[in-house]
């Protein structure tokens, strides 16, 4: 939790990437860029990956991204993953 006992902001940023992309591939890929504060790769797959991260970091995780797959380019950031996985359809999870 904050200082002030609210909790933190999430953003979450849908990216399109390279089909042959992966989670483990983006961890490894943003290990040299984000050693205080990494991200938390959500989903990756069909082409799109899902990322959360502060609202300050928002910049630098597209700046990552974009060294991690150059052809990579963000879709949209949301406050929450529903909004997401309502407008791509493809990175609704499976329930268990």
């Amino acid at each position: 939790m904050a200082a002030n006992g609210m909790k933190k902001r999430k953003r979450y940023v849908a990216f399109s990437v390279s089909p042959e992309m992966t989670k483990e591939s983006i961890i490894k890929g943003s290990k040299p860029f984000c050693q205080s504060d990494p991200p938390y790769i959500i989903q990756c797959a069909g082409g799109k990956a899902v990322i959360r991260c502060s609202p300050e970091n928002k910049d630098d995780v597209i700046i990552m991204m974009k060294h991690v797959d150059p052809s990579s380019s963000p879709l949209i950031t949301s406050g929450t993953l529903r909004k997401i996985r309502t407008l791509y359809p493809e990175l609704k999870q499976d329930k268990k």
